[in-house]
């Protein structure tokens, strides 16, 4: 990507204000992990792996802001800064999985002087950044051998550079392959209500000049029907233990369309968003958003406001449905437990 979806830089967290993209790009700055919270809790930053990153560094900056303060208080502060932080967003387990580490980090350290805890803490946050830059790198790779030269991509949501630290899961597999010279294009569906595909993944496909069509959501089974795409490929914010996928809502939709119409339906997800101790996707919270989102998109209001409203903002694939997982340790196809059991063998 031209531009870093997320940047440490002069002792405080810069993110990419994705609410305001096409129009405009701004970042905004936060210093404390409350500020990073509601960043996130606001959809400033979005993207199951960007969402992990983010809550280190709001760790981090926490660190640094206590550094000087009693140990006692320092413990109380940072207690409520995992809490805030774990409270923003409740689908995607990369958040978990990022505070569990620098829970670690930071146990680890307890007993040295507040500069040094500052220190470990930063350190262990530029970790996961960096391990999440060469995760999506080593995905993109595996997965780009999936597409044959000429391959119409239909994509849903955004899981590009803008979802993760960088190059992206289920965007990085294209980048990927374009990288090795196949004529890849992309299909973006809008992604209602909040249209991460049309305000997002097309605007950073068309920074690098990919191929990308926008469609409504309710045109993919038409391109389908008529052979106008050749594999749909997708993120996701958590997988269970069996394969099942939760991803943006709409995903089980073209996953059921992708089996009418014998297509490959791949998902691309680091091994941070398998989530082992959820036996199975019944089991993944989905998150409820505002209703104002489905009543109309930032001023403009198309519905009658009094009328009731469900926004679910994730919905679960079977891995039934899923013909292959594409992570930075290998691909998984047609995903079941003993598969994903199999990514882990002889790590930690």
């Amino acid at each position: 990507m031209i531009v870093e979806t997320l940047r440490f830089q002069q002792q405080r967290l810069e993110l990419i204000d994705q609410r305001l993209l096409p129009q405009r790009l701004e970042y905004v700055a936060c210093s404390s992990a409350a500020e990073v919270a509601e960043a996130i809790r606001v959809m400033v930053v979005r993207g199951a792996p960007a969402i992990g990153c983010a809550a280190a560094y709001g760790i981090a900056l926490e660190g640094q802001r206590l550094q000087d303060h009693p140990p006692g208080e320092q413990k109380v502060a940072m207690e409520a800064a995992f809490a805030r932080l774990a409270a923003s967003r409740p689908t995607a387990v990369n958040l978990f999985w990022a505070l569990e580490r620098m829970r670690g980090r930071w146990s680890a350290a307890l007993g040295k002087s507040g500069a040094h805890l500052a220190g470990e803490l930063l350190a262990e946050a530029q970790a996961i950044h960096q391990e999440d830059v060469a995760a999506n790198r080593r995905l993109g790779g595996h997965g780009a051998g999936l597409l044959p030269d000429g391959a119409r991509v239909l994509t849903h949501c955004n899981a590009g550079a803008l979802a993760t630290a960088a190059h992206g899961t289920a965007l990085g597999v294209i980048r990927s392959a374009r990288e090795a010279g196949k004529r890849v294009s992309v299909i973006a569906g809008e992604t209602r209500p909040f249209l991460q595909g049309a305000r997002l993944t097309a605007w950073e496909l068309m920074q690098e000049g990919i191929p990308v069509t926008l469609i409504t959501d309710n045109m993919a089974g038409h391109l389908m029907s008529r052979g106008e795409v050749d594999a749909v490929i997708v993120g996701a914010d958590r997988v269970a233990a069996n394969g099942d996928v939760a991803n943006k809502i709409g995903t089980y939709m073209l996953a059921v369309l992708a089996k009418r119409h014998q297509l490959p339906f791949l998902v691309a997800a680091p091994l941070s968003t398998i989530d082992r101790s959820v036996a199975c996707g019944a089991d993944i919270p989905i998150e409820e958003r505002p209703r104002e989102e489905v009543l109309g998109f930032r001023e403009l209001r198309w519905a009658p406001p009094e009328v009731p409203v469900r926004n679910p903002a994730f919905d679960v694939t079977p891995a039934a449905l899923v013909g292959a997982l594409i992570t930075e340790h290998g691909i998984v196809e047609h995903p079941d437990a003993s598969g994903i059991s199999a990514l882990f063998e002889g790590m930690p």
